[in-house]
């Protein structure tokens, strides 16, 4: 008979115990990495542009602290999805 797939919910998201398993957290791992300055980056290239056009000086700090809470809700919602399928 055909195989018709994965056969449970862990297998077919890659948390399975297999090398497709180990991938997925493994990019999960990356992806904390890169949240925190990718958020720092993106919020300064934006408060920088900001400040360019409304002839400022601050909103590009503001755009940096803005990014720095993205990064880092970013790192807790990936650090407790890894955690929470880690536990199962």
């Amino acid at each position: 008979m055909a195989d018709d797939g994965p056969k449970n919910d862990d297998e077919a998201t890659g948390g399975g115990k297999g090398a497709l398993g180990e991938l997925v957290k493994a990019e999960s791992m990356i992806q904390l990495a890169i949240a925190l300055p990718a958020g720092c980056v993106i919020g300064w290239l934006v408060g920088s542009w900001l400040d360019r056009h409304f002839h400022q000086s601050w909103i590009s700090i503001a755009g940096i602290l803005l990014g720095a809470l993205a990064g880092f809700v970013q790192i807790f919602r990936t650090a407790s999805r890894y955690l929470k399928n880690d536990r199962s």
